[in-house]
């Protein structure tokens, strides 16, 4: 069992390094704004999914193993850039689509699509691996013993308050988003806008962190 003090340090450093906007914030953003509310929401759930599966490789192992290997991480880094910004492009192309107001008529292929998306950027986020490899086995007791365990419990904790701010700044992009739904022309530019930001924010992640 992780004593109680371990788990309220680490609730607070986590809740200050999801506060702070990077790769996932950003994603959930963009993908608000560029597509609305459920899929924003959606992009969420899968991506705090593909947060449990790294905190998950971390706990095994492999995660020490990535930060060990500058090449292993490097390649990590570059397929989430090169997704982010493939996601852009596509967000920046279709940003003359029809407009939703109520970001709910996404049908099941979409979702499943959104929940894919997600899963994708969150399993390749470097900051969420350098997060649970570096940070995480310092909050973990080693004399209470099952330290995997322990872990694996720090890291479901960091995805369930990432899921709820994560998602709260989701809410607030797409409701700027219905906002500027009123009108197809700023609806485009916002769409547009969303999809470029996704596409910085690849080309950001792969020319920043670790080089060594």
């Amino acid at each position: 069992m992780i004593p109680l003090d371990n788990l309220l340090a680490f609730t607070a450093a986590a809740t200050v390094l999801i506060l702070i906007p990077g790769p996932s914030v950003l994603f959930v953003i963009g993908r608000a704004l560029a597509h609305g509310r459920r899929v924003a929401l959606l992009s969420v759930v899968g991506n705090e999914v593909g947060g449990v599966v790294t905190a998950a490789a971390v706990a095994l192992g492999v995660g020490s193993l990535v930060t060990l290997s500058a090449t292993a991480f490097t390649a990590l880094k570059l397929a989430g850039a090169a997704y982010l910004v493939y996601l852009g492009v596509r967000a920046f192309t279709q940003r003359h689509g029809k407009v939703d107001l109520e970001a709910v008529a996404a049908g099941p292929s979409d979702g499943v699509r959104a929940l894919r998306d997600g899963f994708l950027v969150g399993v390749t986020n470097p900051k969420s691996l350098l997060f649970f490899a570096a940070v995480l086995p310092q909050f973990v007791d080693r004399a209470a013993g099952h330290v995997q365990a322990q872990m694996l419990l720090l890291g479901l904790v960091f995805t369930l308050i990432a899921l709820l701010l994560d998602g709260m700044w989701g809410l607030a992009a797409s409701a700027a988003r219905t906002w500027f739904g009123r009108s197809p022309r700023r609806m485009a530019a916002l769409g547009g806008a969303g999809g470029l930001a996704m596409i910085g924010l690849g080309v950001t992640v792969a020319f920043t962190g670790r080089k060594d």
